[in-house]
C-alpha cells in the first residue's frame, strides 16, 4: 500500500512538473525565439510535447514495474528512446522551420515521422512496459472492446499497407500538401496521422512474436513490407522525375538554401523514394530473421508480456 501511494506521489510530481516546463517553452518560442537554443521548439506544441514526456515517463515507469526477468533488453529502451526523440526532433526544434522552407527537408522530416522514428519504437516492442506505465484508467480505456475492434480492423495486411502508402500519398497531392503548409490545424492532422500510421504499420510488421499471439504469421508481415516498397518507389519517382515544379508553396514562403525549385522538388522525390524502401527491405529481412530464430527458441518473456492488451 504505501509503494502505491509513493508512486502515485512520484506520478503526480512528474504531471505536475510539465506545466511550468511547458508554459517556458511556449512563452520563449512565442516571445523570445532568438534566445531559444536550438533543440528548442520553433512553434511550441503542447500535444507533442505532453505526447513525447509521457511516453517516455510511462515507458520508464513501466519498465521499473516489471520483474528484473521480463524488463527490455538495453538496446530495445535505446531504440524507444532514439525512436520517439527523433519524432520530437524534427516537429518541436529549429529543424521545423526548415521543413517549413524546403520541400526536401520536409520530406526528412515526414520519413522520420512515418519510418525511422515508428521502426526503432517498434523494433523497442514497448507494449508491455507502456502497458504497465500509464495510469489504470488509461488502461481501461485501451482494452475497450470498440477500440479493439478498430484496432482489428486497421491490422488487416491490405489495408494496413493500403494506409501506409495512401496516407503518405495524400498529403503529397500539390494541393493538399499546399493547404495543409498553410492551415495550422491541417498541418497537426498530416503530422499525427504520418506518426499514428507509421507505429501502427511497423508495430504490425515487427512484432516478434510467433502467431499466436502475433497477428499475422511471419510470411504475412513480410508480404506486407515487401508489397508497400514498388509504390513507394514510383511516388518518388513521379516528384523526381516531374518537369515542373509541383510545390509552389516553398517558393511562396521562401526558401532557406540556394537550391532551385526543380532542385529541391528533385532531392525530396529521392528521399520519398529511397531511405523508405531501404528500410521496408531491411523489414523484411529481420521478419525472417525473425522467423527462423522463432523456430530455434521460444520468445522471450519481456516480449510476451500484456500480449493480450490494446497496445500489441
Amino acid at each position: 500500500m504505501k509503494l502505491l501511494k509513493h508512486t502515485s506521489a512520484v506520478d503526480w510530481a512528474f504531471y505536475l512538473s510539465l506545466l511550468p516546463v511547458g508554459v517556458l517553452l511556449w512563452w520563449g518560442s512565442r516571445y523570445r525565439i532568438s534566445l531559444m537554443p536550438v533543440w528548442g521548439p520553433w512553434e511550441f506544441s503542447w500535444a507533442w510535447f505532453l505526447a513525447t514526456a509521457l511516453a517516455l515517463w510511462w515507458y520508464w515507469r513501466g519498465v521499473v514495474r516489471l520483474p528484473s526477468n521480463e524488463r527490455p533488453a538495453a538496446w530495445r529502451t535505446v531504440c524507444y528512446v532514439t525512436g520517439v526523440l527523433a519524432i520530437y526532433a524534427v516537429l518541436q526544434t529549429r529543424f521545423e522551420y526548415l521543413a517549413q522552407h524546403m520541400f526536401f527537408l520536409n520530406r526528412v522530416q515526414q520519413t522520420v515521422m512515418h519510418d525511422f522514428g515508428p521502426v526503432l519504437i517498434a523494433l523497442a516492442w514497448p507494449g508491455a512496459a507502456m502497458y504497465l506505465g500509464m495510469p489504470r484508467s488509461l488502461r481501461r480505456l485501451i482494452e475497450a472492446p470498440l477500440l479493439l475492434r478498430i484496432l482489428r480492423v486497421l491490422k488487416q495486411p491490405m489495408l494496413a499497407s493500403f494506409l501506409f502508402v495512401g496516407v503518405v500519398a495524400l498529403w503529397l497531392v500539390p494541393r493538399i500538401h499546399f493547404r495543409a503548409m498553410l492551415d495550422q490545424q491541417l498541418y497537426q492532422v498530416m503530422n499525427w496521422s504520418m506518426v499514428i500510421d507509421g507505429v501502427l504499420f511497423w508495430m504490425l510488421v515487427l512484432d516478434p512474436r510467433p502467431k499466436p499471439p502475433a497477428f499475422l504469421s511471419f510470411g504475412a508481415r513480410a508480404a506486407m513490407a515487401a508489397a508497400v516498397i514498388l509504390p513507394q518507389a514510383m511516388i518518388g519517382a513521379l516528384i523526381t522525375f516531374a518537369p515542373h515544379d509541383l510545390y509552389a508553396f516553398y517558393d511562396w514562403c521562401g526558401r532557406v538554401y540556394s537550391l532551385s525549385a526543380l532542385e529541391d522538388q528533385q532531392l525530396g522525390g529521392l528521399i520519398i523514394g529511397i531511405p523508405p524502401t531501404m528500410m521496408n527491405a531491411l523489414a523484411v529481412i529481420l521478419v525472417l530473421y525473425a522467423l527462423l530464430s522463432q523456430q530455434d527458441q521460444k520468445v522471450p518473456k519481456d516480449l510476451t508480456h500484456g500480449q493480450q492488451t490494446g497496445l500489441v
